[in-house]
């Protein structure tokens, strides 16, 4: 390639009147170059490259908008989804040329690896969408940073029994630990002290010797110690989530477990093009072997068992075979519950979905109890939805009302919904619309409201049919011939007797009645 030096130079003698033979002996360049550059003038022409793999603008625009601006992405989706074989760089050079992506200027900063040195740990939130609906997770991921491998875990909730729970499932998985596991100050494991003078509680002391490592807690402030393990946190944000779709917690864990452990595990990282399976070979002299069948981290929990042999745990209830009562005691494992009585072993459960509340259990193969449990959760989902199906002011009404938290929600439901089955449909409505005008929510002051607006109706009364001829009837002719009653009977009763005779309920008059009646 001629540089635009020598290509003025070039100009600039034959200008002033030099010969080709003589400018290309002096410059030591073919006189066809010079020939080339005297009709070009000095300039260097501008080479259009044609794109051998003609990749579509508006594709690429749409799925850089979907995977939320993260080219790693939509290079994958391109050769998985729409089968272009399309190198990664000619991927982002057409994305600069169309304008779509802008080049990042900042670099991270880089650590010199040892093998087998250390492993990193840390959590972090994100916000995604599952089954449609806008979902906060949070990421739980264990990073080698020398082969820089990974084990992803994303939870709704996090604390030191899903940690503990955690690394005996990524590590059992792997089958090897590095002796140091860097962390932030965090008190899921940290008892005092920061950094370098940070003291590890008792359990997690213990728990992490069982798998030959200890935990180190970096200097505040100095997060990029692990800076690998933020590095995987982007990765997730520019990789995992972007162009996804998850049904629910469960299935979003079985992806990144595929993600971590298939697809990220032969893939080149970082500019050296390390793969992690490669690498992780050469490491494994390196690392702590896991000893094989370590028990499971559990947490204990007692329960009651009510009348009907079922135990209420995790907002389900499960129920225990047999006569027993009593109390027991429910391990519970990252996967499963157990159930005992002191040191005999009841029976098992896996544990339902994230989302699973109020349902009942019983073992595989034995017939489902007759009876329900006895505190079960019995919600008001339909009478809500009959309620919101009067009128759009019921549903904003019950919006208003519902919203404080600590509300006796379900019993306000069924009262109100009662309520709208003792009055008509458009006396109901206008009441709840009243009591939505100047933010009524007490059920008494509804009632006084339907009252009040009876009366301001003002509607005429109706006047009773009946028969004008009833002077006529037999029964009626008898009774005019008849005699005045002898009410003399009644003088015998004194005031006592009376008192008394109010006094009783009406289960004892309506057995008086009955036995009057009697033949």
């Amino acid at each position: 390639m001629i540089d635009a030096e020598l290509r003025r130079a070039v100009a600039a003698l034959a200008a002033s009147g030099m010969t080709i033979r003589e400018i290309g002996r002096r410059l030591k360049i073919s006189r066809n170059t010079v020939r080339a550059i005297i009709r070009q003038k000095g300039a260097a022409p501008r080479v259009e490259r044609d794109d051998v793999i003609p990749l579509d603008a508006e594709l690429l625009a749409r799925l850089y908008t979907q995977c939320k601006g993260y080219a790693q992405r939509v290079h994958e989706k391109l050769v998985e989804e729409y089968c272009v074989d399309v190198e990664y760089s000619t991927l982002t050079r057409r994305l600069r040329q169309l304008g779509i992506s802008v080049p990042d200027s900042k670099r991270c900063h880089r650590v010199p690896d040892e093998p087998g040195a250390e492993m990193q740990h840390d959590t972090s939130q994100h916000k995604t969408e599952i089954a449609g609906a806008r979902a906060r997770v949070i990421s739980s991921v264990l990073y080698l940073r020398y082969s820089k491998r990974r084990y992803v875990k994303l939870y709704r909730s996090f604390d030191r029994f899903r940690m503990k729970c955690f690394f005996h499932e990524a590590l059992t998985y792997w089958g090897y630990a590095a002796p140091v596991c860097i962390i932030d100050n965090t008190n899921l494991a940290r008892l005092a002290g920061v950094g370098k003078h940070a003291v590890m509680t008792s359990e997690m002391h213990s728990f992490a010797r069982q798998f030959g490592f200890r935990f180190d807690c970096h200097e505040i402030g100095h997060a990029n110690r692990k800076a690998g393990e933020e590095r995987s946190f982007l990765t997730l944000e520019t990789n995992f989530f972007p162009g996804r779709t998850f049904e629910s917690l469960e299935d979003m864990n079985r992806q990144a477990f595929e993600w971590a452990t298939v697809r990220m595990e032969k893939r080149p990282q970082t500019k050296a093009k390390i793969v992690p399976a490669v690498a992780f070979e050469k490491e494994k002299p390196h690392l702590a072997k896991v000893p094989p069948c370590l028990p499971a981290p559990y947490r204990m929990k007692t329960r009651s068992v009510d009348q009907y042999g079922y135990v209420a745990f995790g907002g389900n209830y499960y129920w225990i075979p047999g006569e027993r009562r009593g109390r027991v005691t429910v391990l519970e494992y990252a996967e499963r519950i157990a159930l005992y009585d002191g040191r005999e072993h009841l029976c098992a459960y896996p544990l339902p979905a994230s989302l699973v509340r109020n349902v009942r259990f019983t073992p595989d193969g034995m017939p489902a109890p007759r009876h329900g449990p006895r505190n079960r959760k019995r919600p008001t989902f339909e009478e809500e939805a009959r309620l919101r199906e009067f009128a759009p002011a019921v549903g904003a009404f019950l919006d208003r009302v519902l919203a404080p938290r600590g509300i006796q929600r379900h019993q306000f439901v069924r009262r109100l919904f009662a309520m709208s089955k003792r009055m008509t449909t458009d006396l109901f409505i206008r009441t709840v619309e009243r009591a939505e005008q100047y933010r009524v929510d007490d059920l008494q002051s509804l009632e006084r409201i339907a009252r009040l607006l009876t009366r301001m109706d003002d509607l005429p009364v109706q006047p009773v049919e009946f028969d004008e001829a009833y002077r006529e009837r037999p029964a009626y002719r008898e009774g005019e011939l008849a005699g005045m009653p002898d009410l003399s009977v009644y003088d015998a009763y004194t005031d006592e007797d009376q008192e008394e005779n109010d006094g009783r309920d009406d289960g004892e008059d309506a057995e008086g009645a009955a036995a009057a009646c009697a033949p």
